[in-house]
């Protein structure tokens, strides 16, 4: 029997996948577009985005967007992380992101995360683009188990993942980082979804 911490990494998706549904197209960050090295340097430096995440890398302009992009758009070499593009099917227009991260084959497991750019908030987008991305993450990559974690306290995060089929599974005391410090830890609530867990139907009040 495998030790449950081996690991058997796939390789990368031949083409980049592109999902559409309820509006949305989730496509390819490109590290060569302005706008979208734009829509990305707004959604990391966002005040509301900041208060609840502490990347490990900081961005601050243009040029730290652009390299932080390069090594995000796409998927990552050993096809362990994908990362989306959230945009509108109709105008094209860039609304936020979502990554299906920390892929395992072996235990066919994933964590997935979102964000959405401010004039965007409240119609639904990471609700609609979560539901899209664990769809395709369940029945595209073949997974079992899908992991969320928001920071304790993040309210509108928590009714999105709940909406998603996510269900709420536990604390982490200490998980991650608090805001805009790498020295001081804060405890995240922990949300998961396995495949045949059903989607929740119920709509979701509020921001996200």
């Amino acid at each position: 029997m495998a030790h449950i911490h081996e690991r058997s990494f796939a390789h990368p998706l031949p083409e980049f996948p592109e999902l559409f549904g309820d509006g949305l197209r989730l496509r390819q960050w490109r590290a060569h577009s302005d706008a979208d090295v734009d829509a990305w340097l707004r959604g990391l430096t966002d005040p509301d985005f900041r208060r609840w995440n502490t990347p490990m890398k900081p961005v601050t302009d243009l040029d730290s967007a652009r390299d932080s992009l390069g090594t995000r758009s796409g998927t990552a070499e050993d096809g362990t992380r994908v990362s989306f593009c959230v945009t509108d099917v109709a105008t094209g227009a860039i609304l936020g992101h979502l990554g299906v991260n920390d892929i395992d084959p072996f235990m066919r497991n994933a964590h997935i995360g979102y964000w959405v750019l401010p004039e965007a908030r409240g119609r639904r987008v990471a609700t609609r683009a979560l539901a899209l991305g664990a769809r395709w993450a369940f029945d595209g990559l073949g997974l079992h188990r899908l992991e969320l974690g928001h920071a304790l306290g993040h309210d509108a995060s928590c009714r999105v993942a709940e909406h998603c089929g996510f269900r709420y599974e536990g604390t982490l005391r200490g998980a991650m980082f608090e805001a805009g410090r790498h020295d001081v830890f804060r405890d995240v609530h922990l949300h998961g979804r396995i495949a045949g867990d059903p989607e929740a139907a119920a709509e979701v009040d509020g921001g996200a």
